[in-house]
């Protein structure tokens, strides 16, 4: 595997190398980002990873600097998988001056996680077109663990005419049920054995809506007073439209039931498709 931190390296290096598959990353790699890039080699010639933590995309009072950075061991994940080259800016790489042109997505940036977390996506959108035009791919890839990311990219590539493919990879899961996720590191012995009850409660929701009931409040107030119950402290439980994640509009709509909730210091983030 290669590696280049300076844009004009990476771009020169992937001159001539066919179809470009890029997976990027925030690096604290799991096997959630090796089951992308392991999909990505079906995809075109070419698998170039990245890992850079975004500072854009971090609010004030948010975990940028204790963010786990562990470049050594996801390197040698990334060569195991088959990565081809690994782009590894530093801050000054990727932004040598001030970044004070930014992507602004829509209204979609201001509900669910944007609502909690503000700017967040405009972090997102921003630093995702810059990498965008630095590796120049033909396809990209994106977990959808993070739903709404995937949802904002999606429709920003397309709406910018940028002549990638997103193509979003399933959510890879412990054996208990619970997202693989790089701040699961941060839970102890006993929230980690209490964390896979956000995904259960998410699969409740999509059996009792498969079964027939409409009441989506209804079900998602049942959720978040369970929650509450065993001591989590939620930002939403949300079932919404998976095409715009807005509210339900007709009975045939393909959903997707979306939450966050905090367990102790750890905020979790899931969702499942219906």
């Amino acid at each position: 595997m290669h590696i280049h931190s300076r844009i004009a390296d990476l771009r020169s290096a992937l001159q001539g190398c066919g179809r470009i598959v890029f997976v990027p990353t925030m690096g604290n790699l799991h096997a959630g980002h090796i089951s992308l890039m392991e999909q990505a080699r079906a995809h075109g010639d070419t698998v170039v990873a990245s890992i850079f933590v975004n500072r854009l995309q971090f609010g004030p009072n948010e975990d940028f600097d204790k963010y786990p950075r562990t470049f050594e061991a996801d390197c040698a994940r990334l060569t195991a998988a088959g990565v081809d080259v690994l782009f590894a800016p530093t801050e000054s790489d990727l932004y040598p001056e001030p970044q004070e042109y930014h992507v602004e997505p829509p209204g979609i940036q201001n509900i669910l996680d944007g609502e909690f977390r503000p700017g967040h996506f405009r972090g997102v959108a921003t630093v995702v077109t810059k990498l965008f035009n630095c590796v120049q791919p033909q396809v990209a890839l994106f977990g959808k663990k993070d739903y709404q990311q995937l949802m904002v990219i999606r429709n920003m590539t397309r709406q910018l005419a940028l002549p990638i493919k997103i193509v979003g990879g399933e959510t890879v899961r412990a054996d208990d049920g619970l997202a693989l996720s790089s701040r699961n590191g941060y839970l102890s012995p006993a929230e980690r054995a209490e964390a896979p009850r956000l995904y259960r409660l998410l699969q409740e929701i999509r059996s009792a809506i498969l079964a027939g009931n409409r009441d989506y409040a209804g079900l998602e107030r049942k959720a978040l007073d369970e929650l509450a119950a065993a001591g989590w402290k939620s930002d939403y439980v949300a079932v919404r439209q998976q095409s715009d994640l807005s509210l339900p509009q007709t009975a045939n709509a393909p959903l997707v039931v979306l939450a966050a909730s905090r367990l102790g210091a750890t905020r979790l983030i899931d969702n499942i498709e219906i």
